[in-house]
């Protein structure tokens, strides 16, 4: 095992007293190819370029002597110590900090960044990431090759974003780019690379000069307590019991697409936002998608609304994680479950429809439960009933080898 291994953050700046002493006793230095061609690097150092950080790190732990690893920008924000430290290589590090990219890319835009979101995109994570960046209106995207801003663009599709780009931050051919994410598509961008995604609703809550607190806060976190609320407004709609449960089965969080087909007045689709999901509300009445509009600009979350009749409405739609179906009957669940979201929740106000709905989500391919839910609204002054909703909820799961 190495004997003593040292992680440098470096962000373009001159190396720090203590990166250069760690560096001068260096037997093994493992970093990129700009690293590696830092005159400090001592010329009778063992070199490893790298690809692999888990293949480099079992190097290292095989190795006698002083070992030092290179990372871009602070190599503990997403970086090289958590792969270090991984309990099968048994290595114990000494950090060498430097500015993040995140902070450096904000700091090129002088922006602001403790109410951003920030994600990570691989091949393997791109589309969650991206589902990231549809539900919050700005979002730090780190990249890798594969996952950079044009697949950010394309995956976006007709949402859209302003894009800061920042190339090879730190070195000498740094270049920003502020283009809107339609034309992100159409360049060839250099590696490594951060991108800020910026945009959707404006909300007063999102532009208060208040102070905050939390990293990544989102307007719906500062709002309301609550969910699945009765609406204010008293307008037509599902209980609020019914949007509990619903909520409840499908369990939206962030990185996932929920799609509310029959968003009606919007209400559920503002609660799944709300817990950071992206959300596509799909409604056939115009007047609803207003409604659902309104809705998500006063709650201060993100939604897209898509005008349109299912299930044609939902073949340009991109793959979703959870679906509520608010109406359409068998057709329209048959249609969802050819899509294969990990659950699916619908409701009839019958037996029969509730039977067709289940057939359906079973010849699908979906584990089905059905319940009958009753809830008695009471006026707590005088106990006396004010409203009564009877309906059969139907909770659809996909089996996890499908």
């Amino acid at each position: 095992m190495a004997d003593r291994v040292t992680v440098i953050g470096w962000d373009g700046s001159p190396l720090t007293a203590a990166a250069r002493s760690a560096l001068s006793a260096a037997t093994l230095v493992a970093g990129a190819a700009h690293h590696l061609a830092l005159p400090e690097v001592p010329p009778t150092a063992e070199r490893i370029r790298l690809g692999s950080l888990g293949l480099a790190a079992r190097r290292i732990a095989g190795h006698r002597g002083t070992a030092v690893v290179f990372a871009d920008g602070d190599p503990g924000f997403f970086g090289a110590v958590r792969t270090l430290r991984a309990p099968e290589h048994g290595l114990e590090v000494e950090v060498v900090p430097a500015v993040s990219s995140v902070a450096a890319a904000f700091a090129r835009a002088g922006m602001p960044w403790d109410d951003a979101q920030v994600v990570v995109a691989h091949p393997r994570t791109l589309r969650r990431a991206v589902n990231v960046c549809r539900a919050h209106g700005k979002v730090a995207v780190l990249t890798s090759p594969g996952a950079g801003p044009a697949e950010l663009a394309l995956l976006l599709g007709g949402v859209h974003r302003t894009f800061v780009i920042c190339e090879e931050l730190g070195t000498d051919n740094e270049q920003v780019s502020v283009l809107t994410s339609d034309r992100a598509a159409d360049h060839a961008w250099r590696d490594p690379n951060v991108v800020i995604v910026i945009g959707g609703q404006v909300t007063a809550s999102s532009t208060a000069a208040e102070p905050a607190w939390l990293l990544g806060q989102s307007p719906a976190q500062t709002g309301p307590r609550g969910w699945a609320r009765p609406q204010a407004d008293g307008g037509e709609g599902e209980s609020a019991q019914l949007r509990a449960a619903q909520l409840a089965r499908l369990g939206p969080r962030t990185g996932d697409l929920v799609w509310d087909i029959g968003t009606g007045s919007g209400i559920f689709a503002v609660d799944a936002a709300a817990f950071g999901a992206a959300v596509i509300a799909v409604d056939a009445d115009p007047h609803a998608c207003e409604r659902a509009t309104a809705a998500a600009r006063k709650r201060g979350v993100q939604l897209q609304v898509v005008a349109g009749r299912a299930p044609h409405v939902l073949e340009d739609l991109p793959e979703p994680d959870v679906v509520r179906i608010g109406g359409g009957g068998a057709e329209v669940v048959a249609a969802v479950a050819d899509r294969r979201p990990e659950r699916i929740v619908s409701h009839a106000s019958t037996r029969d429809e509730a039977e067709a709905i289940g057939r359906a989500l079973a010849e699908g391919g979906y584990t089905v439960e059905c319940a009958l839910l009753q809830s008695v609204g009471l006026d707590p002054r005088t106990w006396s009933e004010q409203d009564r909703s009877v309906v059969f909820l139907l909770a659809a799961e996909r089996p996890v080898n499908r």
